[in-house]
């Protein structure tokens, strides 16, 4: 959708012009929660490798949202009751020894049947499903303030639930082994993981969309991770890195006939492009400092 007007050099002017309207007043409040929930829960995601599981419970918003709108509820709910219960079979499947082939397996299995569940609320719902691209790929129209309440009261509880576990969490991501030697609660922790990140996903896709909530999980986080290896700065960059992507995406959606998944996206991919190329440059010249001292030395 385009603005009202087209953009302009005043830059002030149009963030007011923007906020003058309620639904883009209601897309930067919930985009904002949805981009802090995102990051925080990202960081663990790649640190504990669990990206798959991530992509699914995404997928899985999809049939969620679908079948809501079937029943003639809001989809909030939907998106909530599909992805818990999908993180609730992942996690407490019985997996012997909890192997990675078979955790995967388990996962694409959960992701299979929740697409097929999603075509099948489709082909109930009798009447015009035009929303159907805005569950996939998300949309900034339909955000109500309901929905920001929701998302208000359910992001300072799964903050709340993330930093009770942190620091177990973060011992059980780098090494699992030595925290069940030291009597961690491993598998209470993969569990309650779990079911944080679903509530995340169900928070992020109202606003990313099913398909492009992996954005918001993965590429702000993951470029924390490669210009930092400390995970309280590694945080902090990932939250900040996810809100002026979400801020900076919602203003241009406005203003072009784009969705907002698209500019979220490629945002989101350039900073983590960028933060590759700076990373390995340094890495180089370091590389290079070294063997020039060594040489020196040797002569």
């Amino acid at each position: 959708m385009t603005g009202t007007a087209p953009a302009s050099w005043n830059l002030v002017h149009d963030v007011q012009q923007m906020w003058s309207l309620p639904f883009m007043v209601n897309a930067y409040r919930a985009g904002s929660i949805a981009a802090v929930l995102a990051a925080l829960v990202g960081y663990f995601m790649i640190l504990r490798k669990q990206t798959f599981a991530g992509h699914t419970l995404s997928v899985v918003g999809f049939p969620g949202a679908a079948g809501a709108i079937w029943l003639g509820v809001s989809a909030t709910y939907g998106y909530f009751a599909f992805c818990l219960g999908s993180a609730a079979v992942i996690a407490l499947a019985p997996l012997r020894g909890r192997r990675f082939a078979e955790e995967s397996a388990l996962i694409g299995t959960v992701q299979a049947f929740a697409l097929a569940c999603g075509f099948l609320f489709v082909a109930l719902y009798n009447g015009f499903l035009g929303g159907t691209t805005a569950l996939l790929f998300g949309s900034f129209l339909g955000i109500t303030t309901g929905q920001v309440d929701v998302l208000a009261v359910v992001a300072p509880l799964v903050v709340a639930a993330l930093a009770v576990m942190a620091r177990p969490l973060l011992f059980v991501s780098l090494d699992p082994d030595v925290a069940r030697a030291h009597r961690v609660p491993v598998r209470f922790v993969d569990v309650g993981f779990l079911l944080l990140l679903a509530a995340s996903v169900a928070e992020t896709a109202q606003i990313t969309g099913v398909l492009l909530v992996f954005t918001l999980l993965v590429l702000p986080p993951a470029t924390a991770q490669r210009l930092t290896t400390r995970p309280a700065r590694g945080l902090l960059l990932s939250v900040a890195l996810a809100l002026v992507t979400t801020w900076v995406a919602l203003g241009i959606a406005f203003y072009s006939p784009y969705p907002i998944g698209f500019w979220l996206s490629t945002i989101a991919f350039v900073e983590y492009v960028v933060a590759v190329a700076a990373t390995s440059l340094a890495a180089a010249r370091s590389r290079r400092g070294i063997g020039l001292h060594v040489a020196a030395g040797s002569a």
